[in-house]
């Protein structure tokens, strides 16, 4: 037997709260390329004007980015201080609803998928032109592989002329997916790609429907446990080269161990992938003292932001300043430069890419 996999004698083992994160921040944030409702996020008053409406999009409610969201909203309207501002979290389609929305000035700030936003402003793989958004503050990553029964696919390349679920429609999976899979010899020519939920994406690997299924998020993912309880599970695992490949040219890539406490059975640990973190986004054009002091209100209150969802471990020293490729906006490199996390290396800008101990995250 593969040293990555569940058998159907063993239930998937429970770890510590810290990994205890909703799996639906894997799926509910990429998609929604429109405007949405239309609803506006204000330009209220400048540094020394009047009241400032700050809007923030996060994703469909039952999300976590909606959850995350409005928990940000919460601590910034609490703790602003002498700050005269209002922020509302306002439910979107996610990450590229909030990318458009933030340049048409309808938002202030966003919730993102970091693989989404990286191709955004540089205006490749679809996106029509480079988008002016700019990194506040980088949270959970969003750890995620490809699954298989025991007698399914063993390897990416094997996932050639098999059926595959590659995230629900019009989710953005393709962000991240298209590059990982060319880094492994495969296109989405080679195999049959069906869309469909995590949860959904289970019963069907469990029916014979599809060979395989892209499945992530948190760690535990609660859909993988879900697998790991009723079936033989397989995780196919990264091709050392590709995944220093994807590293080395995408900085929204990053290492990500799971160890074999994890999943039943594994007897050594799994070296998986950050896909794309979750992080807070801005235009490029907001005041630099707005964003550095929302920056320093969400980093100052961390643990009560823990109370209200568990990602908010990913809020320290070592992610918040971590390269996904997209560049930091002033006002928060300023307030990291201020506390001391900023890295020496400012040519480097955004912060250098790490590997990730911290909760795993979504793809919203």
């Amino acid at each position: 037997m593969s040293v990555y996999k569940c058998k159907l004698s063993h239930l998937c083992r429970p770890v510590g709260a810290s990994l205890a994160i909703v799996a639906t921040l894997f799926i509910a944030g990429c998609g929604g390329g429109g405007k949405g409702d239309g609803s506006g996020g204000g330009t209220g008053g400048g540094a020394g004007g009047g009241r400032q409406f700050l809007d923030m999009g996060t994703a469909p409610a039952g999300g976590a980015f909606f959850t995350v969201g409005n928990a940000l909203a919460e601590v910034l309207n609490a703790e602003k201080g002498d700050n005269n501002w209002k922020v509302t979290a306002k439910g979107t389609k996610g990450t590229q609803e909030n990318i458009r929305r933030i340049d048409s000035g309808e938002l202030k700030l966003g919730l993102a998928n970091a693989a989404i936003t990286y191709f955004a402003v540089r205006g490749e793989e679809g996106w029509e032109k480079p988008y002016p958004v700019r990194a506040v503050m980088t949270l959970a990553p969003n750890v995620a592989m490809f699954i298989s029964k025991a007698d399914g696919p063993q390897t990416i390349a094997e996932l050639k002329g098999k059926r595959a679920v590659v995230g629900p429609s019009g989710a953005g999976f393709e962000f991240f997916l298209k590059p990982l899979l060319e880094a492994h010899g495969v296109t989405y020519d080679d195999f049959i790609p069906s869309n469909n939920t995590q949860s959904a994406a289970v019963d069907e690997l469990g029916d014979g429907a599809v060979d395989a299924a892209f499945l992530g998020g948190a760690v535990p993912t609660p859909s993988i446990t879900q697998a790991c309880s009723t079936h033989d599970i397989h995780f196919i695992p990264f091709d050392e080269a590709a995944m220093a490949e994807l590293i080395e040219k995408y900085p929204f890539f990053h290492p990500a161990t799971i160890k074999k406490e994890v999943y039943s059975d594994l007897t050594e640990d799994f070296q998986g992938l950050n896909v794309g973190s979750m992080h807070l986004i801005t235009h490029a054009d907001v005041d630099e003292d707005t964003i550095y002091q929302l920056t320093k209100i969400i980093y100052e209150n961390a643990a009560e932001l823990q109370k209200k969802h568990a990602s908010a471990k990913a809020i320290n020293e070592k992610v918040v300043v971590r390269n996904t490729g997209t560049e930091f906006h002033p006002g928060a490199i300023r307030y990291y430069k201020e506390i001391g996390i900023w890295p020496e290396a400012d040519a480097a800008q955004p912060a250098p890419a790490e590997s990730t101990d911290a909760p795993a995250k979504a793809a919203e």
